[in-house]
Protein backbone atom coordinates (compact mmCIF):
# COMPACT_ATOMS: atom_id res chain seq x y z
CA UNK A 1 0.00 0.00 0.00
CA UNK A 2 1.21 3.53 -0.94
CA UNK A 3 0.77 6.83 0.65
CA UNK A 4 0.17 9.94 -0.21
CA UNK A 5 -0.36 12.98 1.53
CA UNK A 6 -1.15 16.66 0.13
CA UNK A 7 -0.62 19.60 3.00
CA UNK A 8 -3.20 22.29 1.75
CA UNK A 9 -3.89 25.60 3.46
CA UNK A 10 -6.76 24.52 5.65
CA UNK A 11 -7.06 20.45 5.90
CA UNK A 12 -4.27 17.38 5.43
CA UNK A 13 -5.85 15.57 2.47
CA UNK A 14 -4.58 11.49 2.74
CA UNK A 15 -5.13 8.69 0.80
CA UNK A 16 -3.55 5.09 0.14
CA UNK A 17 -3.06 3.48 -2.91
CA UNK A 18 -2.58 0.08 -4.74
CA UNK A 19 -0.64 1.09 -7.57
CA UNK A 20 -2.75 3.49 -9.25
CA UNK A 21 -6.02 2.42 -7.79
CA UNK A 22 -7.18 4.79 -5.13
CA UNK A 23 -7.96 2.48 -2.01
CA UNK A 24 -9.47 4.85 1.01
CA UNK A 25 -9.07 8.75 1.65
CA UNK A 26 -8.60 10.54 4.40
CA UNK A 27 -9.30 14.62 5.34
CA UNK A 28 -7.79 15.73 8.68
CA UNK A 29 -8.08 19.36 10.39
CA UNK A 30 -4.81 19.26 12.28
CA UNK A 31 -1.33 18.37 12.16
CA UNK A 32 -2.19 15.93 15.57
CA UNK A 33 -5.21 14.50 14.22
CA UNK A 34 -3.19 13.39 10.60
CA UNK A 35 0.01 12.56 13.23
CA UNK A 36 -1.99 9.80 15.09
CA UNK A 37 -3.00 8.53 11.76
CA UNK A 38 0.60 8.05 10.46
CA UNK A 39 1.33 6.36 13.54
CA UNK A 40 -0.66 3.39 13.63
CA UNK A 41 0.45 2.70 9.78
CA UNK A 42 2.94 1.04 7.59
CA UNK A 43 3.67 1.71 3.92
CA UNK A 44 5.51 0.26 1.15
CA UNK A 45 6.27 3.98 -0.57
CA UNK A 46 4.90 7.42 0.53
CA UNK A 47 4.88 10.86 -1.23
CA UNK A 48 4.15 14.13 0.95
CA UNK A 49 2.85 17.67 -0.59
CA UNK A 50 3.12 20.66 1.29
CA UNK A 51 1.87 23.97 0.90
CA UNK A 52 1.87 25.18 4.38
CA UNK A 53 3.82 23.54 6.90
CA UNK A 54 7.64 21.88 6.55
CA UNK A 55 7.57 19.43 4.33
CA UNK A 56 10.37 17.77 5.68
CA UNK A 57 8.36 17.69 8.87
CA UNK A 58 5.22 15.73 7.87
CA UNK A 59 7.86 13.43 6.28
CA UNK A 60 9.17 12.84 9.37
CA UNK A 61 5.73 11.40 10.64
CA UNK A 62 5.74 8.87 8.01
CA UNK A 63 6.85 5.37 8.45
CA UNK A 64 7.45 3.79 4.96
CA UNK A 65 10.24 2.02 3.17
CA UNK A 66 10.42 4.59 1.03
CA UNK A 67 9.81 8.17 1.44
CA UNK A 68 9.82 11.33 -0.84
CA UNK A 69 9.19 15.11 -0.52
CA UNK A 70 7.60 17.16 -3.57
CA UNK A 71 9.48 19.74 -4.89
CA UNK A 72 10.25 20.43 -8.69
CA UNK A 73 13.31 18.85 -8.31
CA UNK A 74 11.65 15.59 -7.87
CA UNK A 75 11.68 13.55 -11.06
CA UNK A 76 8.89 13.90 -12.84
CA UNK A 77 6.30 12.62 -15.34
CA UNK A 78 6.55 16.20 -16.70
CA UNK A 79 8.74 18.80 -18.02
CA UNK A 80 8.31 21.77 -15.86
CA UNK A 81 8.83 24.58 -18.48
CA UNK A 82 7.82 27.84 -15.51
CA UNK A 83 10.35 30.62 -15.79
CA UNK A 84 10.51 30.63 -11.79
CA UNK A 85 9.82 26.41 -10.94
CA UNK A 86 11.25 27.68 -7.21
CA UNK A 87 8.51 29.23 -6.84
CA UNK A 88 5.88 27.02 -8.33
CA UNK A 89 3.27 25.93 -5.96
CA UNK A 90 3.40 21.97 -5.23
CA UNK A 91 -0.31 21.29 -5.31
CA UNK A 92 0.11 23.10 -9.26
CA UNK A 93 2.89 20.53 -9.68
CA UNK A 94 0.41 17.53 -8.79
CA UNK A 95 -2.48 18.41 -10.27
CA UNK A 96 -0.79 18.86 -13.76
CA UNK A 97 0.61 15.12 -13.31
CA UNK A 98 -2.92 13.81 -12.75
CA UNK A 99 -4.28 15.76 -15.76
CA UNK A 100 -1.59 13.69 -17.95
CA UNK A 101 -3.53 11.01 -16.83
CA UNK A 102 -6.81 11.67 -17.79
CA UNK A 103 -5.60 13.22 -21.09
CA UNK A 104 -2.56 11.58 -22.02
CA UNK A 105 -2.27 12.52 -25.70
CA UNK A 106 -3.87 16.01 -25.58
CA UNK A 107 -3.17 19.02 -24.35
CA UNK A 108 -4.50 19.85 -21.04
CA UNK A 109 -6.23 22.98 -18.78
CA UNK A 110 -6.71 22.27 -14.84
CA UNK A 111 -8.68 24.46 -13.28
CA UNK A 112 -8.48 24.40 -9.11
CA UNK A 113 -10.99 26.51 -7.06
CA UNK A 114 -9.57 25.78 -3.57
CA UNK A 115 -8.46 29.21 -1.31
CA UNK A 116 -6.98 30.66 -5.28
CA UNK A 117 -7.99 29.46 -8.13
CA UNK A 118 -5.48 28.40 -10.14
CA UNK A 119 -4.99 27.33 -14.11
CA UNK A 120 -2.42 25.31 -15.08
CA UNK A 121 -1.67 24.17 -19.28
CA UNK A 122 0.27 21.35 -19.56
CA UNK A 123 0.51 20.55 -23.86
CA UNK A 124 0.20 17.25 -25.45
CA UNK A 125 4.20 16.43 -25.08
CA UNK A 126 3.77 16.87 -21.39
CA UNK A 127 5.52 20.43 -20.97
CA UNK A 128 4.43 22.06 -18.18
CA UNK A 129 3.87 25.77 -19.40
CA UNK A 130 2.72 27.63 -16.51
CA UNK A 131 -1.28 29.72 -15.99
CA UNK A 132 -2.92 31.89 -14.19
CA UNK A 133 -3.65 32.58 -10.16
CA UNK A 134 -6.95 34.47 -9.13
CA UNK A 135 -8.62 34.55 -5.87
CA UNK A 136 -10.56 31.82 -4.86
CA UNK A 137 -14.28 32.33 -3.59
CA UNK A 138 -14.28 32.32 0.04
CA UNK A 139 -11.53 34.95 -1.08
CA UNK A 140 -13.47 37.57 -2.70
CA UNK A 141 -16.51 37.51 -0.22
CA UNK A 142 -13.66 38.01 2.40
CA UNK A 143 -12.11 41.00 0.33
CA UNK A 144 -15.43 42.77 -0.45
CA UNK A 145 -16.25 42.37 3.29
CA UNK A 146 -12.80 44.16 4.36
CA UNK A 147 -12.05 46.84 2.36
CA UNK A 148 -15.49 48.28 2.30
CA UNK A 149 -17.22 50.51 5.32
CA UNK A 150 -20.97 48.78 4.99
CA UNK A 151 -20.70 45.11 2.72
CA UNK A 152 -21.17 42.29 4.85
CA UNK A 153 -19.93 38.80 5.03
CA UNK A 154 -21.46 37.00 2.92
CA UNK A 155 -21.14 32.77 2.19
CA UNK A 156 -21.45 30.81 -0.91
CA UNK A 157 -24.76 29.15 0.33
CA UNK A 158 -27.74 30.94 -1.02
CA UNK A 159 -29.62 32.25 -4.25
CA UNK A 160 -27.00 32.72 -6.97
CA UNK A 161 -29.46 34.89 -9.36
CA UNK A 162 -27.79 36.90 -12.25
CA UNK A 163 -29.67 39.92 -10.95
CA UNK A 164 -29.52 40.47 -7.19
CA UNK A 165 -32.62 42.08 -5.22
CA UNK A 166 -30.75 42.81 -1.79
CA UNK A 167 -26.88 43.25 -1.02
CA UNK A 168 -26.00 40.04 -0.45
CA UNK A 169 -27.57 38.59 -3.11
CA UNK A 170 -26.09 41.18 -5.56
CA UNK A 171 -22.54 40.20 -3.32
CA UNK A 172 -23.23 36.68 -4.32
CA UNK A 173 -24.37 37.28 -7.78
CA UNK A 174 -20.98 39.35 -8.45
CA UNK A 175 -18.50 36.71 -6.94
CA UNK A 176 -19.80 33.25 -7.91
CA UNK A 177 -21.28 34.11 -11.58
CA UNK A 178 -17.78 36.02 -11.60
CA UNK A 179 -15.54 33.28 -11.24
CA UNK A 180 -17.92 31.55 -13.87
CA UNK A 181 -17.44 34.02 -16.61
CA UNK A 182 -13.37 34.27 -15.44
CA UNK A 183 -13.61 30.81 -16.34
CA UNK A 184 -15.65 30.19 -19.09
CA UNK A 185 -13.18 33.14 -20.57
CA UNK A 186 -10.02 31.78 -19.96
CA UNK A 187 -11.08 28.36 -21.36
CA UNK A 188 -12.42 29.80 -24.08
CA UNK A 189 -9.41 32.15 -24.19
CA UNK A 190 -7.02 28.93 -24.32
CA UNK A 191 -9.45 26.90 -26.95
CA UNK A 192 -8.45 29.06 -29.15
CA UNK A 193 -5.26 28.37 -29.30
CA UNK A 194 -5.45 24.60 -28.62
CA UNK A 195 -9.06 23.41 -30.34
CA UNK A 196 -8.62 19.92 -28.82
CA UNK A 197 -7.84 21.11 -25.41
CA UNK A 198 -8.85 18.51 -22.03
CA UNK A 199 -9.85 20.34 -19.37
CA UNK A 200 -9.71 18.97 -15.63
CA UNK A 201 -11.33 20.56 -12.66
CA UNK A 202 -10.84 20.49 -9.28
CA UNK A 203 -10.69 22.03 -5.75
CA UNK A 204 -13.06 22.37 -2.66
CA UNK A 205 -15.55 24.44 -4.72
CA UNK A 206 -15.21 22.51 -7.87
CA UNK A 207 -19.24 21.44 -7.31
CA UNK A 208 -20.30 24.89 -7.48
CA UNK A 209 -19.29 24.67 -11.47
CA UNK A 210 -18.77 21.80 -12.60
CA UNK A 211 -22.66 21.95 -14.14
CA UNK A 212 -22.20 25.64 -15.24
CA UNK A 213 -19.30 26.24 -17.12
CA UNK A 214 -20.62 26.23 -20.45
CA UNK A 215 -17.03 23.96 -22.29
CA UNK A 216 -17.10 20.70 -21.22
CA UNK A 217 -14.87 19.61 -18.74
CA UNK A 218 -13.88 16.47 -16.74
CA UNK A 219 -14.79 16.68 -13.00
CA UNK A 220 -12.20 14.78 -11.08
CA UNK A 221 -12.33 15.99 -7.52
CA UNK A 222 -8.89 13.94 -6.19
CA UNK A 223 -6.81 15.45 -8.95
CA UNK A 224 -4.32 16.11 -6.82
CA UNK A 225 -4.25 13.13 -4.86
CA UNK A 226 -3.78 11.00 -7.97
CA UNK A 227 -1.24 13.16 -9.57
CA UNK A 228 0.40 12.78 -5.88
CA UNK A 229 0.45 9.01 -6.69
CA UNK A 230 1.80 9.17 -10.36
CA UNK A 231 4.96 11.20 -9.33
CA UNK A 232 5.07 8.96 -6.46
CA UNK A 233 5.05 5.42 -9.03
CA UNK A 234 7.24 7.54 -11.31
CA UNK A 235 10.14 7.67 -8.51
CA UNK A 236 9.72 4.39 -6.76
CA UNK A 237 10.26 2.60 -10.19
CA UNK A 238 13.09 4.61 -11.40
Amino acid sequence: MNLVIDSGNTRFKVATFTGAKLEEKYSFLSKEELKDYLKHHIFNHAIASSVSLDGNEIASWIKASNKFLLTHLLPLPIQIKYKTPETLGVDRIAAACGAIDIFPSKDSLVIDSGTCITYDFVDRMKNYKGGAISPGIEMRFEALHTFTERLPLVTKVGDSQLTGNSTETSIRSGVLNGVIAEMDGIINNYKELYPDLGVVLCGGDSLFFENKLKPTIFAAPDLVLSGLNRILLHNAVL
